[in-house]
């Protein structure tokens, strides 16, 4: 198309589609529909580039394997086929992010990008077969989107974008975890009081405390592990509805085999093309996968804001490492920052769970047309979760220490260690010394040996030495049997 000039002398082309002629920007990868649909949804000025470019890696690595399966089967020209192949390798090097105009929030189920991506792949194409933008020799639906649908590519899209963020956020999640392991093995003999419905309660090791934390998250971490294998089921070729409309009968196996072949992603024919279109439950399943993930990150955050507390005047059996100063005001205040962001990270993930769920349970018949928030909201819980937990692990956890003097006293005082002698003098003795022990101010010893107490399995008075036997650490954080 020639090229014109606005009032601005920018040079411009007119491309026209069903709807009449536009003006583009001469020099614009995207074309008319792509220029639509940036007018029409201008919600957040957030484009695919700022949000999701692995989406836009996506969309080239499928456009490649269709390119190439329809030019093998006869379905669009070999040079044509070469040429979007080519321009595809372009895009799937980031070559052309910046083309992508609609904003992440949009209508008609992410058409809108996807002929964003269709119209880029046409021109590009068109311009290595020695055409010039605009002139479409290689026609954005009629060769790049042969046999294909919004209604395929998109969820397509979608699971190789999750797939992709997915392996470096089981790599984060795995070095979170260990970092918690380690923790566990290196206080695995340092005593803590143990504590329920925020009270006292029987000692603990900080290093079986600390292993609850690593198994559950270990736990979580095998749940989003299993929830991402049938992530693995691609619908490309099932064209508008699941029917494979206006594609070669050999088209499904061909495509897939090029699409795993060119991603590198273990992608393999869905079980259930007409399932692919109308049903997003998995996609929903990993998203609750990454929720269970946040609640036992949640958890551990509070945890931590706990046994941090103070320095003075709370529990403060914890150290965390100092990073910034906590306050504008107070000098030499210290806050758990990173506890506190792994609370929002964690609050975010449910939020965006809940998001999914509402856009999975409301797609209508054979189509979801919610997929561009599920793809918003999916990456978004991704990305924040494999950079906190890198950061967390790193600039937190391992640098975690434990103040031992405090943890140490708080077990002296703590009337609680009376359980451990229930076995050897009665509940109903050890609870008179608990009341003696607190109305009196002395110390469990003290108290024990003042009231002249038999051991019910020797038949002797309990001394100062059977005592601190009886009220020994192994005798208190581990399986044991009374023994005379």
């Amino acid at each position: 198309m020639p090229a014109t000039a606005t009032p601005n002398n920018t040079p411009t082309r007119d491309e026209k589609d069903s709807m009449g002629v536009r003006q583009i920007p001469a020099d614009a990868y995207y074309g008319v529909q792509a220029l639509r649909g940036s007018e029409n949804f201008p919600i957040s000025g957030v484009t695919p580039n700022q949000a999701y470019p692995e989406a836009i890696r996506s969309f080239g690595w499928i456009k490649k394997a269709a390119a190439q399966a329809n030019g093998e089967l006869g379905l669009i020209p070999k040079e044509v086929a070469d040429a979007i192949c080519k321009a595809c390798d372009e895009l799937i090097n980031g070559q052309y992010n910046d083309q992508y105009i609609v904003d992440v929030y949009q209508g008609g189920t992410g058409t809108s990008n996807h002929m964003n991506t269709n119209e880029i792949l046409g021109n590009r194409a068109t311009e290595l077969l020695g055409g010039k933008k605009g002139e479409y020799t290689v026609h954005p639906n009629d060769h790049v989107n042969y046999g294909q649908s919004t209604n395929d590519v998109t969820p397509t899209m979608m699971r190789m974008t999750f797939l992709s963020l997915h392996g470096p956020l089981m790599e984060s999640l795995k070095q979170f975890t260990q970092s918690l392991w380690n923790k566990s093995k290196q206080w695995e003999n340092t005593l803590v009081s143990g504590r329920t419905h925020m009270q006292d309660a029987v000692p603990i090791t900080f290093g079986q405390q600390f292993s609850a934390y690593a198994q559950a998250m270990e736990d979580a971490m095998d749940n989003v592990a299993h929830a991402a294998q049938r992530l693995h089921m691609v619908s490309l070729g099932a064209s508008a509805l699941g029917t494979g409309i206006n594609t070669h009968e050999d088209y499904r196996k061909t495509v897939t085999k090029y699409l795993a072949e060119y991603s590198g992603l273990p992608v393999k024919m869905h079980q259930n093309y007409f399932q692919g279109t109308s049903s997003f439950g998995h996609f929903s399943d990993y998203s609750a996968a990454l929720r269970s993930v946040a609640i036992e990150l949640e958890k551990l955050a509070h945890d931590l804001k706990l046994y941090s507390s103070g320095p003075r005047t709370g529990i403060a059996e914890l150290i965390l490492p100092t990073k910034q100063p906590g306050s504008s005001i107070m000098p030499g205040k210290i806050n758990p920052i990173y506890p506190e962001l792994m609370d929002q990270i964690s609050y975010i993930l449910q939020g965006n769970d809940m998001i999914i769920n509402l856009c999975a349970q409301n797609g209508q018949w054979q189509l979801n047309v919610m997929m561009p928030t599920i793809l918003l909201k999916m990456t978004e819980s991704q990305r924040i979760l494999t950079n906190s937990f890198k950061t967390f692990a790193t600039e937190c956890l391992d640098d975690l220490e434990v103040n031992t003097e405090i943890a140490n006293q708080r077990i002296e005082n703590s009337c609680v260690l009376l359980t451990a002698l229930n076995p050897y003098i009665g509940y109903a003795a050890a609870a008179d010394i608990a009341k003696k022990v607190l109305a009196e101010g002395k110390s469990i010893g003290e108290v024990a040996l003042s009231m002249d107490l038999t051991d019910k399995l020797t038949g002797q008075k309990i001394d100062q030495a059977r005592l601190d036997e009886l009220l020994s650490a192994d005798r208190m954080t581990q399986p044991m049997a009374p023994k005379a």
